[in-house]
């Protein structure tokens, strides 16, 4: 682990103001999902879960074919499919535009593919102001922070810290109430929609047989980005996409649910190509930015290309016990919880940070909520295993693998572990003993938080082999 990754995590866990702050917000997401997915509200949830796995099996086993049928219906509805391999050819492609229309003013709408490659700083180092439009991205964007969660980015922020950032970068009256500060962003941003050039989205999902782009959202934001400026440009993964509009409906079933709860979310755009003749609404220009920016990579691991299969719902995070104790910066990209755990190894290296698949309990709950069945605990233990092989022929685990020699050695003579464990035993701590007087960081670091949320019970008065021999005898 990192010296940057093992800092974070320390001031996450040791600030009871974030720790509530994360564990209020998740914890609502976990009741509002746990209703929506009841067997009496959604009797057949198990089957809807089991068909969007095959669906997206299926998908990415055939991706050539599905991403070649997705820009003819692109281009036969007026559309253009622009390819690009990383984040900064999709920035020479927009910033290219942008010069060619004489574009100054970009809206867009919550994405966190664009997050991923860090659009917003690439076009603004060119001169172009770029706006985000989700609330919770708005926010972060005034407080220059990048989102805490894939759903709800600004989840760690109190009415208290948005009435600061609105003040002192908006030049506004300082405002608690809620719905007054959403009418101060709502006065902004309308002006900026009004006046934007290009407006920028993500995808949701991507439909290879009629070449749309499907959006969904709760706030209005991306309508508005995509319809009211005479660009829109569309950036997304090409792992976004299923074959069919009919499987759309297994996927908006289970993606609302698992995400805030809701059966469906308020507005559900699908968009195909240019304003056409007669239609009073609509963009000019319409392009699709189709990225692998380290896709193809995954995609060639049929062990691990799982994890293409994400519908970016954020239920793992939810139900994390790392995530809801670590929280979202803590990790190193953007993308955090169980599935950034194994995207982001995957998509930047194994040893980009070494510490992530490990800062996992293994407990499975990612697996059980994930509406596309992920097995992320497995893919957890497979790059747990190429860190370590990475990390051998680099030679910088050898204390690691010395410690586990000797507990392997300890482990094959009965008698001498049976007496280590009682000398560990004796020696153990626990809430009653020396861990809570212990002098120093101790008492206000890590340990000292971790009791503050469980039990460390004193350890039996005898091992259990010591009673199986009793009970024998």
């Amino acid at each position: 682990m990192s010296a940057a990754f093992d800092q974070k995590i320390h001031e996450t866990v040791t600030d009871p103001r974030l720790q509530l702050a994360i564990y209020t917000a998740t914890g609502r997401l976990i009741e509002k999902r746990r209703g929506a997915v009841d067997d009496a509200v959604l009797p057949d949830y198990q089957e809807l879960r089991t068909q969007a796995n095959a669906v997206k099996q299926h998908t990415i086993e055939n991706l050539d074919f599905y991403l070649e049928q997705l820009e003819e219906n692109v281009t036969a509805h007026g559309g253009k499919v622009v390819w690009c391999q990383d984040g900064a050819e999709v920035a020479d492609f927009i910033l290219k535009l942008a010069k060619e229309r004489q574009a100054h003013l970009i809206v867009k709408s919550k994405s966190m593919t664009t997050e991923e490659i860090d659009l917003n700083e690439r076009v603004e180092k060119h001169g172009l102001e770029s706006v985000e439009t989700d609330l919770g991205e708005y926010i972060l964007q005034l407080a220059h922070e990048r989102p805490y969660h894939i759903v709800a980015p600004a989840l760690h922020k109190t009415r208290y810290d948005v009435a600061d950032i609105f003040e002192r970068t908006l030049g506004v009256e300082r405002e608690e109430v809620i719905e007054k500060q959403t009418k101060i962003a709502r006065s902004v941003l309308r002006q900026k929609f009004l006046a934007a050039d290009i407006g920028i989205s993500g995808a949701n999902f991507l439909v290879a047989d009629s070449g749309a782009i499907v959006l969904v959202e709760n706030e209005g934001n991306a309508r508005l980005s995509t319809t009211a400026p005479k660009i829109h440009i569309a950036v997304a993964g090409i792992e976004k996409l299923i074959p069919r509009a009919q499987d759309l409906a297994v996927f908006l079933k289970l993606l609302g649910r698992s995400a805030t709860g809701q059966p469906l979310t308020v507005y559900t755009s699908m968009l195909s190509g240019p304003r056409r003749e007669g239609e009073i609404d609509g963009p000019d220009e319409f392009y699709l930015v189709l990225l692998d920016n380290g896709r193809t990579k995954v995609l060639a691991d049929e062990e691990k290309r799982q994890a293409l299969y994400c519908i970016r719902c954020g239920a793992c995070l939810n139900h994390c016990p790392v995530y809801r104790k670590i929280g979202g910066h803590s990790f190193p990209w953007v993308y955090s919880g169980p599935i950034g755990a194994i995207i982001t190894p995957q998509f930047m290296g194994t040893l980009h940070e070494p510490g992530l698949p490990f800062a996992s309990s293994l407990c499975g709950a990612c697996a059980e909520v994930c509406p596309v069945k992920i097995d992320i605990p497995q893919i957890l233990l497979d790059l747990r295993a190429d860190i370590k092989e990475a990390e051998t022929k680099q030679g910088t685990n050898r204390w690691e693998r010395l410690a586990f020699r000797m507990w392997s050695w300890v482990m094959r003579r009965p008698k001498l572990y049976e007496m280590a464990s009682m000398m560990a035993a004796s020696l153990a701590p626990s809430n009653d003993g020396y861990i809570r007087n212990l002098p120093g960081p101790m008492n206000v670091g890590p340990v000292a938080g971790w009791l503050s949320q469980r039990d460390l019970p004193v350890p039996a008065a005898r091992s259990f082999r010591q009673q199986w021999r009793r009970r024998r005898r």
